[in-house]
C-alpha cells in the first residue's frame, strides 16, 4: 500500500498547499480520499482523471470534498467519458457539492454509495472500517486494511477515545492536527492538537504518525515538536507530493 499526499492544509488552500487529499494505491487500485479544495491540479500531475477507481470522503466540509465536482466534470464531459466513478461518503455529506451543477448533469458520472459511520465495507482491495468521530458535521474516521498493511485516517475530529481504538496497531496514522497545542475554546470539542495526536498514536501502538489539516500558516516544526512529546515513533507532516509506503 502506498499513500501520496495531494494536500493537507486545513480550512482553505494556500499558494503552496492544497486542502486535504490523499491518493492510496494497492494492487493496481487507486483510491482518492477527501478531494478537498485545489487537490484536482495536484492529482493531474500524477495520473489521468479516468485512472481513479474510487473516491472515499470522510465528511461534507468543502475542504474535504469540493474538488469532487471538477473531477466528475473532467470524467463526464470529455470526448471519451470515463465509466461511472464509485464514490463512498456519509449520508447527505455530498448533497451540496453534487448540487453545484444542473440536476442530472453528472448523474451518469458516479455511483454514490452512502454509509453511516460505524459501517464496514469493501472498496476494491481495501476493507474499510469506519467510526463516528466528533466534528461540526458527521465525520467518519477510516481504517483501511489490506493483507500488507493498515492505514488509519481521522478525517477532522475532536478529542475521542475512539481515535486510538481505530488506530490500534496501524502502520500509519494520518491524524488531524489543526493546532499544535491548544484549540480555541469554542472549537475544542471538534478539532485536535498535534500534541494529542501524538499521545493517541502512542496509545494505539501505531508505527508512524502523519499530521494533517494544520491551520494555514502553522509552523510545521512546532507541530512536530508537540506531537513528538507523546509519540516515540516517526512523525511527519502531510505536504504535497509526500509518498509513504506501508
Amino acid at each position: 500500500m502506498r499513500l501520496t499526499v495531494l494536500g493537507g492544509c486545513g480550512a482553505w488552500p494556500t499558494a503552496r498547499q492544497a486542502c486535504s487529499g490523499y491518493l492510496v494505491e494497492h494492487a493496481g487500485f487507486r483510491l482518492l480520499i477527501d478531494p478537498g479544495y485545489a487537490t484536482m491540479p495536484r492529482l493531474l500531475t500524477r495520473l489521468d482523471v479516468g485512472a481513479v477507481d474510487a473516491v472515499l470522503v470522510s465528511h461534507g466540509h468543502p475542504d474535504h470534498c469540493a474538488d469532487l465536482n471538477p473531477l466528475l466534470r473532467a470524467r463526464a464531459l470529455r470526448d471519451d467519458p470515463a465509466p461511472p466513478l464509485a464514490v463512498y461518503a456519509p449520508h447527505k455529506a455530498l448533497d451540496a457539492v453534487l448540487a453545484l451543477d444542473r440536476p442530472g448533469m453528472l448523474a451518469q458520472a458516479l455511483r454514490l454509495h452512502e454509509f453511516s459511520p460505524g459501517d464496514r465495507f469493501g472498496i476494491g482491495p481495501f476493507t474499510a472500517d469506519t467510526v463516528l468521530l466528533p466534528h461540526f458535521v458527521p465525520n467518519a474516521g477510516i481504517r483501511l486494511t489490506t493483507p500488507d498493511g493498515v492505514l488509519v485516517y481521522t478525517g477532522d475530529t475532536g478529542p475521542s477515545p475512539d481515535v486510538p481504538r481505530l488506530a490500534e496497531g496501524a502502520d500509519l496514522l494520518v491524524s488531524e492536527a489543526t493546532y499544535p497545542r491548544r484549540v480555541p475554546e469554542e472549537d475544542a470539542r471538534f478539532l485536535l492538537t498535534a500534541e494529542l495526536a501524538g499521545r493517541y498514536a502512542q496509545q494505539a501502538g501505531a508505527a508512524r504518525l502523519l499530521l494533517t489539516h494544520l491551520w494555514p500558516g502553522t509552523d510545521r516544526a512546532t507541530a512536530l515538536e508537540a506531537a513528538g512529546e507523546g509519540f516515540t515513533g516517526p512523525v511527519g507532516v502531510a505536504v504535497p507530493d509526500l509518498v509513504v509506503g506501508l
